[in-house]
């Protein structure tokens, strides 16, 4: 069986994204279904390549007991458009980013992660708010409709 691949893509991979991957990994093994799955993440830009997850995300995930590891931020590349089947953005201005790096979108593969909440909006951005808790409800709200519309 085919393993279903989704990258989540934040601005510097350090909060949202690392955050919906581990939520979302979470989620598929709670399911018994994680062998299924090849879940990961990444940035549009440079700013923070190397740097693990930022500590207060690490923190909101350990308190809602949401399992995570050590990883290093990283920028994604035109190998991953070819490579994942669902490559999810947490804001517009993430979408805008992906859509000029990787150039058009011909397997529909790019989106943007309230939407499948229902929502057109964006994931709540906590490094500028310092509110974690508001992102992880974005971010539960969206890998669940993900997890129950596309599998």
């Amino acid at each position: 069986m085919k393993k279903h691949r989704i990258l989540f893509v934040c601005h510097g991979n350090i909060c949202r994204s690392p955050m919906a991957e581990f939520i979302l990994k979470d989620m598929v093994e709670k399911a018994g279904i994680a062998d299924d799955f090849e879940i990961a993440s990444a940035a549009t830009s440079t700013e923070e390549i190397g740097n693990d997850i930022y500590p207060p995300a690490k923190r909101i995930l350990f308190q809602k007991g949401i399992k995570f590891e050590s990883r290093h931020a990283r920028q994604i590349t035109r190998k991953d458009y070819d490579y994942y089947d669902f490559i999810i953005a947490m804001d517009e201005n993430n979408l805008r980013n992906l859509r000029r790096m990787l150039c058009e979108d011909t397997k529909n593969k790019i989106s943007l992660m309230m939407s499948y909440a229902g929502k057109h909006c964006d994931v709540a951005d906590p490094w500028y708010t310092g509110d974690f808790e508001t992102t992880y409800r974005d971010l539960i709200e969206g890998c669940e409709g993900f997890f129950k519309t596309s599998f």
